[in-house]
């Protein structure tokens, strides 16, 4: 028999194939208020088994897994269920894993050395559209974006209303702040983020900041 998740829970399943750490957050992030394990789960393989009975809103994914690497998996995960967000949870710093896992459809990018409490929040803020870094990780993308030279035409025919609201995703604002700072609905962003995925080709928020920022769509 199933649990029932109160309305407004954000549900998270974990891919971890070290034992103590995985059991670590499932007790931190399932004794959290507001907050519910779905799964947890050793390998990407099993992972995507467990998720044909149910889907959470977050995978906390860690990069370096026996089998398929998180990498992969979190490609296979955007294709499959494009509503799930996924938040890498990893050891890893380098910038080649960083630039994969970002492109690959990962909402934020987490060290494990994160405090606890971080953690929690970064959840809390993939589930609402954000994206969430390690102040490490943070430095290097803006360094690993800025060696990038824009292609000759990268303007993409965005509307000036849909420059603007890329150009707010890449400040680091969500879609309930971009909503606010424009004074319009949520679900009028998620419109124009929909035109916006179409015009430049992408499947997600973390891949039309990548792009914006690689191909300086937005000033």
């Amino acid at each position: 028999m199933s649990v029932e998740t109160r309305p407004g829970t954000i549900r998270v399943g974990i891919v971890e194939d070290r034992a103590e750490i995985r059991e670590g957050l499932t007790r931190l992030i399932g004794s959290a208020e507001g907050y519910r394990v779905l799964g947890a789960w050793q390998s990407m393989e099993e992972a995507l088994r467990g998720l044909e009975r149910e889907v959470p809103d977050v995978a906390l994914v860690d990069i370096g897994l026996p089998g398929m690497s998180g990498i992969d998996g979190i490609r296979i995960l955007r294709e499959r269920h494009p509503n799930l967000v996924s938040l890498v949870l990893t050891v890893y710093d380098d910038d080649d894993r960083i630039f994969e896992a970002l492109c690959a459809g990962a909402c934020g990018y987490l060290l494990k050395k994160t405090p606890p409490h971080e953690l929690l929040l970064g959840l809390g803020q993939a589930a609402q559209g954000g994206a969430p870094v390690s102040p490490e990780i943070a430095r290097r993308v803006i360094g690993l974006f800025r060696r990038f030279r824009p292609p000759r035409m990268s303007g993409y025919e965005l509307t000036p209303h849909e420059t603007r609201i890329l150009g707010l995703l890449v400040d680091g604002h969500n879609y309930r702040s971009v909503a606010s700072e424009l004074g319009c609905s949520v679900h009028t962003v998620n419109f124009h983020m929909k035109s916006i995925y179409r015009k430049l080709e992408v499947h997600s928020k973390s891949e039309a900041v990548a792009k914006a920022l690689r191909e300086k769509v937005v000033e």
